[in-house]
């Protein structure tokens, strides 16, 4: 129902992102390859080789300390032109890469704090009714630190970074994810809570690579 309700009311707001995408060489390289994101096209032992510090090597940590994976975004039924449908698709597929690269777990604060960033950046309407009624979810306190803490953290750095809906992660996954951030214009928002410890997260993905390693000899 969420994402039928992104699709119904994205309306105006999507040909301004495939417009800015069409403006962008990475963007119009994406719109021209359509890739997608699932553990069929992204091969997370690889990923788990990359040094320490690159983009790859911290998405799967990311995954593996948030306990999701990539396979659970529902394909777009209600938009009708094939190009815009594929905008709203890169925009949910990409939604965790948002969550990586602004260093923010899975729990209903830091997605509320996303969800006022995409906003900002990305203008969907979904996010701004997200954004609105999605703190009633939370306790009183949790509820203050958002609006004093991670509203003013998501408002203005996504307004001022470039727009996300133009980066072709796929090809990035060597980059230095700090060298990404100040190209993109981001910074960390405020401490978050996260389910596992770092160290924990990146013990698994050393796991995966060793073993990835052992299975290659």
């Amino acid at each position: 129902m969420i994402a039928a309700l992104g699709e119904t009311t994205a309306g105006s707001s999507l040909p301004p992102l495939r417009d800015l995408m069409l403006e962008s060489p990475e963007g119009r390289r994406i719109l021209k390859d359509r890739p997608r994101v699932n553990s069929s096209t992204i091969d997370m032992n690889e990923l788990a080789q990359y040094p320490d510090g690159s983009f790859g090597r911290a998405y799967v940590t990311w995954l593996e300390r948030c306990g999701v994976t990539p396979d659970t975004r529902e394909p777009v039924h209600y938009i009708d032109d094939p190009e815009l449908a594929y905008v709203m698709q890169r925009y949910r597929e990409c939604h965790d890469f948002y969550h990586c690269i602004c260093n923010l777990p899975v729990n209903v604060e830091s997605e509320l704090a996303l969800k006022f960033f995409e906003f900002a950046n990305l203008g969907l309407p979904m996010t701004a009714v997200a954004a609105v009624f999605g703190p009633f979810r939370l306790n009183e306190q949790k509820r203050t630190r958002l609006f004093a803490e991670y509203v003013p953290w998501a408002l203005k750095c996504g307004g001022t970074a470039r727009s996300l809906i133009t980066v072709y992660w796929e090809k990035r996954w060597e980059q230095n994810v700090e060298e990404m951030k100040r190209e993109f214009g981001i910074w960390d928002p405020p401490e978050a809570s996260w389910r596992k410890p770092l160290n924990e997260a990146k013990a698994l993905a050393d796991k995966r690579r060793q073993n990835q390693q052992t299975g290659s000899s």
